[in-house]
């Protein structure tokens, strides 16, 4: 991985045995971190969460954490090392019988695959019934336990993302939130919206990023707008090729794998992409999206519903300003790093003004580019994490 945003710290063998003597070992917990980490072995495609937590553990490996994973068994050696992290089966996403398998072999495997990653410290993210579970294990062994939230709706009783869940999982989830010895968050919205909801105090933290800056200028980059989200219908990709249509003289690219609950979505999707002219990429991998940001003179993000979205700090970091109804904390309309709109009419009208006027677009794409750097780089935003992982460690 290589990023112009992240500080390389040269570590000396010496150096690096005394700090990995005196910091605590620290054990990422997610079960689809396998595709980023790894994607020869897990090729469904990347979510936010799965990228967070493996950018997050490899940037505390190469500053010499001892970093373990446990990660869903897609046929991979266990105890297998990639990028200084080492990671360990917990079961087969198709082991067991449906119900049972919830204790065995899901919760069993969980807990093995834990007891064998023999951590100080276990971090995870994402509201459900396994941040319960890890919880639940710290308590036992008595081992410290961190959790991020992932998006607004993990701050929320009864949302849209959470409200089918099995009663089960929002007792676990309301155990993890008792027992962490740490919360992180990822804006102050989530953070008022856990204390009322939850009664639950965190810290804020913003996301990591591995993307070059762009060199690329207005009249050279060739993609007009570009839109980055998993093809499910909280993404809106509707709304999108709406903007494309009442667009037609801009150049649209679109990216998105197919989810199994969300294939009909797909392929919709696909067909009116290829009658409107938006080249349809289907699914990517982090870094091959990389450089469509470096190219693209507007990202677009049409979700009603985010956390704080992993493509924002993409765009961002490549000067591209983002277009959206989602603001996270309103940062966008407060520090001019794209749009903030609110209906349809006013993202056609955004996207066609900053794909079109090159002065307009490069007063965003400077402040992008130094918002990023402020806020985004490496050692500013490993600073929250490292803080919850290891709070006794004075040369944090």
């Amino acid at each position: 991985m290589s990023s112009a945003v992240r500080e390389r710290e040269p570590y000396s063998a010496a150096r690096l045995e005394h700090e990995t003597e005196r910091r605590p070992s620290v054990c990422f917990v997610g079960l689809n971190n396998l595709a980023v980490l790894a994607p020869e072995h897990d090729r469904r495609g990347i979510a936010g969460e799965p990228l967070q937590q493996t950018l997050l553990a490899t940037a505390v490996a190469r500053r010499g954490y001892d970093v373990s994973m446990v990660v869903a068994d897609h046929g991979q050696p266990d105890g297998a090392t990639w990028e200084r992290v080492t990671t360990y089966k917990a079961y087969s996403q198709k082991a067991g019988l449906p119900i049972l398998r919830f204790v065995h072999p899901r919760w069993t495997g969980l807990w093995s695959a834990m007891r064998r990653a023999n951590a100080d410290v276990y971090y995870t993210s994402c509201a459900g019934a396994l941040p319960g579970q890890v919880a639940m294990f710290c308590a036992r062994h008595r081992k410290r336990f961190v959790f991020r939230v992932a998006s607004d709706s993990d701050c929320l009783r009864g949302s849209v993302l959470t409200k089918g869940w099995y009663w089960r999982d929002s007792w676990m989830y309301q155990q993890a939130l008792r027992r962490a010895d740490s919360i992180l968050v990822q804006s102050a919205r989530q953070q008022e919206l856990l204390l009322r909801n939850f009664g639950a105090h965190s810290s804020i933290a913003p996301l990591l990023v591995d993307a070059g800056r762009s060199d690329i200028g207005f009249q050279d980059r060739d993609i007009d707008a570009l839109w980055v989200a998993n093809l499910r219908a909280v993404k809106r990709p509707d709304v999108l090729l709406d903007v494309a249509e009442q667009s037609p003289a801009l150049r649209f690219h679109m990216v998105g794998g197919a989810l199994p609950v969300a294939l009909e979505l797909f392929r919709i999707s696909q067909s009116r992409a290829a009658d409107l002219g938006v080249h349809f990429h289907g699914a990517m991998e982090y870094r091959e999206t990389n450089a469509l940001y470096g190219r693209a003179r507007v990202f677009v993000n049409t979700s009603d519903l985010e956390g704080f979205p992993n493509t924002y700090v993409q765009a961002w970091s490549s000067g591209t300003p983002v277009v959206a109804f989602f603001d996270p904390d309103g940062i966008i309309a407060r520090h001019g790093l794209g749009a903030a709109v609110t209906t349809r009419e006013q993202m056609v009208e955004a996207v066609q003004r900053l794909a079109r006027d090159e002065s307009a677009w490069r007063a965003a794409h400077a402040r992008c580019l130094a918002f990023s750097q402020q806020h985004f780089a490496e050692a500013v935003a490993l600073q929250p994490y490292l803080q919850s992982l290891d709070p006794a460690d004075p040369a944090r």
